[in-house]
């Protein structure tokens, strides 16, 4: 187990994608209190860990070049129409739009509004595309996951949830393929 201390006040326990455990501790903790914090939650740790192994095993092989290039092409003509459909119908602006190959994110804002999105949505359903990007121009209103930013998403997709939940449980299955 990798500890990782820094100024926050809690302990958590993450698992990479790899299957390296990471504790991220406060700096005062001391490594015996990590460890026992881990061993307790050592139930959550194996399930998670096997689930991990076994996506691995299961995983299909990675994107070629080739492939990343075509859906970047795609993503580069649909995306911009869906952001300036959406971005009427809430009443928002934004800066740029990029769209890149990402093994970890599907989509960011920044506070100059500038949009970015992973290539692989194109795989996705519409349904959870149109998500990802209501999401990100929620951003545009609350730069943060507040009840508030929460309640945007929702005037534009009453099934935000439905669609945020296929997207935790499916859209690994395309980030595992992702080269790093």
């Amino acid at each position: 187990m990798r500890i990782i201390r820094s100024k926050r006040k809690t302990v958590v326990i993450q698992i990479t994608r790899d299957g390296e455990i990471v504790a991220r501790a406060p700096r005062f903790m001391s490594e015996k209190e990590i460890i026992k914090f881990a061993e307790k939650h050592g139930e959550w740790i194996e399930k998670n860990l096997a689930k991990i192994i076994a996506d691995k095993e299961n995983a299909e092989p990675a994107f070629s070049d080739e492939e990343i290039r075509n859906l970047i092409r795609k993503a580069k003509t649909v995306i911009p129409e869906k952001v300036a459909y959406y971005a009427e119908c809430m009443g928002v602006n934004w800066g740029t739009i990029s769209v890149r190959r990402q093994s970890t994110i599907w989509g960011s804002c920044s506070m100059k509004g500038n949009l970015s999105f992973n290539c692989l949505l194109m795989l996705m359903p519409e349904s959870v595309l149109d998500y990802v990007i209501v999401h990100e121009l929620a951003h545009r209103i609350q730069m943060n996951h507040s009840k508030i930013f929460w309640a945007e998403v929702e005037k534009v997709i009453p099934d935000y949830r439905k669609r945020r939940d296929w997207l935790k449980r499916e859209g690994g299955k395309y980030l595992n393929r992702v080269r790093k």
